[in-house]
């Protein structure tokens, strides 16, 4: 015994030697973000904003803008409200202040933020790194994506380079650099987790996932890769909790150079518009439709009026190529389409009974307001506590599946719809022990439910009725 612990203490040092060797080469491999910081920093800038704001209730000093649009999960999570100042005279309007992040793309003053960080300001101050101060002009600004273009009048100022977000890898290395809670040019960093997220708010953006730390004040920062060009502009995050929780999503930079062209030479954004409604394909209608995989768009429906009408495109053609795009999740579709210049010739490729064919269609205009185009009954309505949309019961429908009262979902987004594996043409008879017999009293009865208690939810798919039970915690 003796011995045995005379050994071990004779090779403790070379033990250490190892254990420290091991270290120091791991640590080698982690990248060195210095260098990177200190040549990219003097391009981003801190934005400000001031605007009239509408009278809040007494102890409702912060706010997000924008989140009564969207799901409570998803925000524009990065402008920071400040409590309003006190009109010097009665009855004037107070002024909300906010703040954000941006950064310059051109030496004479061009500078690339998010729309939310700018939406309805009455004045935008830009903040540089050498602390000048300027107020900037709106150029143009892109709801769709998130995007705005302001101008200040310099000369000389530091600028980023955009990147080939195409290029993009997930698991590669990004750095942010921008201003949350008011803290200027701090850095976080992370990896890629995902390219191509579809959110509810913007579905015409292929985001990048990462799990960059990011909050409040980061809106419309740039993200990096490690040769210190921009990927993506910080835009949202997934929370519960109203702050950064691993999940961050960035609008790619290919995304940006093409509405920053747009935005310099018109002030607006033109996308290309097929005009359908599509869903995934499942492996049981991957199976009913001939194809060798669940992969792909299923066209659920061909709207009026629209280019796809008028290729010949139809209900139950299942795209699978967008202009030499392979068609992977549905999602994908409208993210290529909508790249593409209206009045552009391409070719979809699609199968219809169990056959691969071509179809040339011209790309048309996507409208402003797309759900103005559809009737009511289309349209559906969106249910946010729940995270999905629900339109009325198709008789046909009803018949075939003998319901006698229900309504359809036409859109799962997130959310509690999500988490319960909930999909796009199930039909929900009940909720809380009510029978459902409108869309009317279902988005009623939805906004009555009680958080922190049991709810049973009775679905019918594909004929077959089922009962899952959820909580809300709001």
């Amino acid at each position: 015994m003796t011995k045995l612990v005379s050994l071990n203490y004779k090779l403790l040092p070379v033990l250490l030697l190892s254990l420290l060797w091991s270290s120091l080469a791991q640590a080698g491999q982690l990248p060195d973000f210095t260098r990177l910081v200190e040549e990219a920093s003097p391009a981003v800038v801190n934005i400000s904003t001031s605007r009239v704001a509408s009278q809040k209730p007494a102890g409702s000093q912060f706010a997000l803008p924008g989140q009564e649009q969207l799901p409570e999960i998803f925000k524009h999570f990065f402008e920071r409200q400040f409590p309003q100042q006190k009109s010097p005279q009665q009855g004037q309007a107070p002024k909300a202040r906010s703040s954000g992040s941006g950064f310059l793309i051109s030496e004479d003053g061009y500078i690339l933020t998010n729309h939310h960080v700018v939406k309805d300001a009455d004045k935008i101050i830009v903040a540089l790194s050498d602390r000048r101060e300027m107020e900037a002009e709106l150029v143009g600004t892109d709801p769709r994506s998130d995007l705005a273009l302001l101008k200040i009048e310099a000369e000389g100022l530091p600028y980023l380079t955009m990147a080939d977000s195409d290029q993009l890898k997930v698991g590669e290395w990004v750095l942010a650099i921008g201003s949350p809670f008011g803290f200027d040019y701090s850095v976080t960093a992370g990896i890629v987790s995902a390219k191509g997220r579809s959110l509810r708010s913007e579905t015409y953006v292929p985001f990048i996932q990462t799990d960059v730390a990011i909050n409040p004040g980061n809106s419309g920062g740039p993200l990096f890769n490690l040769d210190g060009e921009v990927v993506g502009i910080n835009s949202q995050i997934y929370t519960r909790s109203g702050g950064f929780m691993g999940l961050s999503f960035a609008i790619p930079s290919n995304t940006a150079i093409s509405v920053v062209a747009q935005l310099r030479e018109t002030g607006e954004v033109a996308r290309g518009w097929l005009g359908v409604q599509i869903q995934e394909v499942s492996q049981d209608l991957a199976e009913s439709f001939g194809l060798d995989k669940a992969a792909g768009a299923l066209i659920a429906q061909v709207l009026d009026k629209s280019p796809a009408l008028a290729a010949g495109l139809q209900a139950g053609d299942v795209i699978t190529q967008v202009d030499g795009h392979d068609i992977v999740m549905s999602a994908q579709v409208a993210h290529f389409i909508g790249a593409i210049a209206p009045e552009k010739l391409i070719v979809i490729q699609l199968v219809r009974d169990g056959k691969s064919i071509e179809v040339d269609v011209v790309i048309g205009h996507l409208p402003k307001n797309v759900a103005g185009i559809l009737n009511p009954a289309q349209q559906g309505q969106y249910v946010e506590r729940i995270g999905l949309r629900v339109a009325v019961l198709a008789p046909e429908k009803a018949q075939e599946w003998r319901i006698r009262n229900g309504i359809e979902i036409i859109e799962v987004d997130a959310g509690v719809a999500q988490e319960l594996g909930l999909k796009a043409g199930d039909v929900i008879t009940s909720m809380a022990n009510q029978r459902i017999a409108s869309v009317k009293q279902f988005v009623e009865l939805a906004a009555a439910l009680p958080t922190q208690r049991s709810i049973s939810l009775r679905i019918v798919r594909e004929g077959r009725p089922l009962f899952v039970a959820f909580r809300l915690n709001q």
